[in-house]
């Protein structure tokens, strides 16, 4: 395992068993900014270790020495991302790259739940797994060695200012990590039709194994300049189907179910005046697909967001979206009659106590952005 060597003596600084420093002098302060300064500068350098060790002058002690103690009271023994889940020496990859499985078909990553990523029952939000789902796709196509100059493009593409635009997502939620669990990505990709791609990913609880998320996509690729959408150019097909798996995360009986639209008179709940911000453009110059979901649950009633979990999601994305434009989000609920989704034929069928439609569309002209429909399961009755 690749270790980090922190330099400088500050073991002594604190007393056996206890973080409080005994003293705090000057002189300490500034041994301790430069020690902070190292592993700063060499943490940019060392990624694929875990483990902080001192060196044979310091008296700090490593992170293995430090596990079995209590922290304000609770254990650190088993943090999963401290240590490895097999108990062998093989190095945990860093949670900021990923690395290809054997086969390179299937790249995996790991992250860390963090405070922010969080909603108010203090589990990671759908938002935040779409982003998890996104981060892992780009370092996909980065560590592949495809990267071009644009934002997930290949090199092929960006000689042709060309980018991927997702027309379709859905995700299945069993169960949504807390603040500090570890969660393990696979991603893969697959050609859908002649002009589409296809990409699947699996989230698994890190510690248990378990797959706890499941979600597809479609893409397709668009013209940067004129922002129309384009044929697939063979050059590009060539770089993206030797990594082509035939494996689909879910497997949906009748893709042309589409999502009907809503409108002021079937919609239950509209909420108008929606403004995109800059800080939700990306790379591309256009809103991030991720940014949508907060602006259609802006229409859900909130005791339904207090008292339900969102278990399922399908989004359709039907046009771009701009920071000059304002936005309507409506939505339409009603109580489940389906006992099971018979559209969803390889993994555990669920019950959803509610179901909705929602619509998300320009103020000005009600031009059609995204269409959705959810599913709910009641958090009282599936604790």
């Amino acid at each position: 395992m690749t270790s980090m060597a922190v330099r400088g003596n500050i073991g002594s600084y604190f007393t056996e068993g206890s973080c409080k420093p005994e003293r705090r002098t000057p002189a300490m302060d500034r041994e301790i900014l430069k020690v902070g300064i190292y592993v700063l500068m060499r943490s940019k350098k060392v990624l694929r270790g875990l483990s902080v060790k001192a060196s044979s002058s310091s008296s700090f002690r490593s992170l293995d020495r430090i596990n079995g103690r209590k922290v304000n009271g609770f254990s650190v023994d088993e943090a999963p991302y401290l240590c490895n889940r097999s108990g062998t020496d093989e190095a945990v990859h860093a949670f900021q790259l990923g690395r290809f499985l054997g086969d390179r078909f299937v790249y995996r990553q790991t992250f860390l739940i963090r405070s922010y990523e969080i909603g108010p029952d203090k589990t990671a939000t759908m938002e935040t797994l779409m982003n998890l789902l996104q981060e892992t796709a780009l370092n996909h196509v980065r560590s592949s060695g495809l990267a071009g100059d644009g934002f997930g493009t290949t090199r092929e593409m960006s000689l042709r200012k060309l980018i991927w635009v997702v027309t379709r997502i859905h995700i299945q939620v069993e169960k949504y990590s807390s603040w500090g669990d570890v969660v393990e990505i696979d991603t893969w990709v697959d050609a859908a039709g002649k002009n589409g791609m296809r990409r699947d990913w699996i989230i698994r609880d890190y510690s248990t194994q378990q797959i706890i998320t499941r979600a597809t996509s479609t893409w397709v690729i668009m013209n940067r300049e004129t922002r129309r959408l384009s044929k697939i150019p063979e050059q590009v097909r060539e770089e993206v189907q030797p990594f082509y798996l035939n494996r689909a995360a879910i497997v949906i009986a009748d893709d042309s179910n589409k999502i009907d639209k809503l409108s002021d008179e079937t919609a239950e709940s509209i909420r108008s005046g929606l403004a995109p911000r800059w800080s939700d453009m990306d790379a591309n110059q256009h809103v991030n697909n991720v940014k949508y979901i907060g602006w259609i649950l802006e229409s859900v009633p909130l005791n339904v967001l207090e008292d339900y979990y969102l278990t399922s999601m399908t989004l359709e994305y039907r046009r771009e979206c701009r920071q000059s434009h304002l936005l309507e989000s409506l939505t339409s609920m009603k109580v489940s009659t389906v006992a099971e989704d018979s559209n969803i034929v390889n993994t555990r069928l669920r019950k959803a106590d509610l179901r909705s439609t929602h619509l998300l569309r320009m103020q000005e002209d009600k031009a059609e952005i995204v269409r959705a429909r959810s599913e709910w399961r009641s958090k009282r009755k599936h604790k």
